[in-house]
């Protein structure tokens, strides 16, 4: 089973790395968006520091967004989805491969480049590691979230638009936990209690979308 997961995950990553293209445009996306706050806010420094933890959820959460529809569509459009469905191995431990696979592309850089874009806003030094911690919890439950309405808008035309409407509702409470992590240590009242419940969060994320993402497969399948 660990040699599975290995050369799933072995062969996300080469494909996505021949489609590089694709990283920076979530990477560049990430960027922009946040770096184009402090240029239409302006340079009031309290100002920013307020802003900095929503402004940078949302555009971590919108980036993850945009890679989203791709997860499964290569796989649905040269049959590779119809392997994993006959695969001996179970369609959910695949499923955790993928989803982990994604988030090293599509999440983790995004984590990396938080605390650098953070100066922008003036953020203080010690909120940057509350920052990257909530990012690090927060980012692999909106892969695994968002996975599942890729997976259930698999092959419908404007499948972009409805997977939008699907997982949008539910990366709501990531986005409140996340933010608010950052503004309780700002307000010195300490990030605890929004990271535990991050924590849990993921926790139950990964022990049941798997399940659910290989039941949409299923379904999209058919």
């Amino acid at each position: 089973m660990v040699a599975l997961l290995r050369a799933v995950i072995r062969r996300d990553l080469l494909l996505a790395w021949r489609r590089r293209a694709d990283i920076a445009t979530v990477v560049l996306f990430f960027v922009i968006v946040v770096s184009l706050f402090p240029l239409g806010v302006g340079p009031e420094p309290n100002l920013l520091r307020t802003i900095a933890p929503g402004i940078i959820w949302v555009a971590a959460l919108l980036a993850c967004m945009l890679s989203l529809q791709q997860m499964f569509a290569s796989d649905h459009s040269d049959g590779a989805l119809d392997q994993m469905l006959l695969a001996a191995a179970p369609l959910g431990m695949i499923v955790i491969a993928r989803a982990f696979a994604h988030w090293l592309i599509s999440g983790l850089p995004l984590v990396i480049l938080s605390p650098v874009l953070a100066i922008q806003f003036d953020l203080a030094p010690e909120l940057s590691p509350v920052l990257t911690l909530s990012l690090l919890l927060g980012t692999p439950i909106l892969t695994l979230t968002g996975a599942i309405g890729a997976a259930l808008t698999l092959g419908l035309r404007g499948g972009g638009m409805l997977l939008a409407l699907l997982v949008l509702p539910l990366y709501v409470p990531v986005l409140i936990l996340g933010a608010g992590a950052v503004d309780a240590a700002s307000a010195g009242l300490g990030a605890d209690a929004h990271l535990l419940l991050l924590a849990a969060q993921l926790v139950v994320t990964a022990t049941f979308a798997p399940w659910a993402i290989a039941a949409a497969l299923r379904i999209s399948a058919e």
